[in-house]
């Protein structure tokens, strides 16, 4: 398994096995605090080959520089399956509405599949005059 692609966004939608992403970002900036981030959405493309085609458990988690959970995690099933080629691509596709945020800080999103760690991605929340 390889992830190609895992990224925050302003806009994704997965349609016929093609993926759409627009407006890819990993900052937030906002002049006062505590704030609200309308909508943002979470995009991850994973490979996987042939040995690897059955039934997978992910998660995702959120977690502060404490190691503190922000939100409840997100979890489901991939079900893999080829198309005659020796790998195939899954695509994950979340949208998150009125995120929070306390402080300016770091957040960490963290990919599990099959309750092993697979990857991560900084979201940096900063204090800003725009």
């Amino acid at each position: 398994m390889k992830i190609e692609l895992f990224t925050f966004c302003d806009f994704a939608q997965e349609n016929g096995g093609k993926l759409t992403v627009v407006g890819t970002f990993d900052t937030i900036i906002s002049r006062n605090f505590p704030c609200v981030h309308p909508q943002l959405s979470v995009v991850i493309r994973i490979r996987f080959d042939l040995w690897e085609f059955s039934r997978h458990v992910f998660r995702i988690e959120t977690r502060d520089l404490d190691g503190e959970m922000s939100m409840e995690a997100i979890s489901g099933n991939i079900d893999v399956k080829g198309v005659g080629n020796t790998t195939a691509v899954s695509h994950l596709v979340f949208t998150i509405s009125n995120l929070h945020f306390k402080n300016p800080g770091v957040l960490n999103f963290v990919l599990f599949m099959d309750d092993k760690e697979a990857g991560t991605i900084p979201l940096y929340i900063r204090k800003g005059n725009q």
